[in-house]
């Protein structure tokens, strides 16, 4: 995976440009590890900001909305722990 993520976080856009790369919804599942309809599913909430081009299901991620959303998402993690809200059986390794 880590092979993957490195492909996946190089951007191909020119030096000064002002896009940040557009992923696609099966290299977002591929950076955070999670199947397609968790994917779908925080696109729907909003959660992890996306726009829909073209034709039904092209979808894409901004890497910078990527990266916000991880970035949040570890930071509401913090808040859980520190306010007690994860126990230890919540932390166990998943697969």
């Amino acid at each position: 995976m880590a092979k993957r993520t490195e492909e996946v976080s190089k951007s191909n856009a020119p030096v000064g440009s002002p896009f940040s790369r557009m992923l696609t919804l099966d290299q977002v599942e591929e950076v955070l590890n999670l199947g397609k309809p968790l994917v779908y599913a925080l696109v729907r909430s909003g959660e992890l900001r996306a726009a829909q081009f073209g034709g039904r299901g092209v979808w894409r991620v901004r890497e910078d909305d990527l990266a916000a959303y991880i970035d949040a998402a570890f930071a509401k993690t913090a808040e859980r722990i520190a306010a007690g809200q994860i126990s230890e059986g919540d932390t166990s390794a998943e697969d």
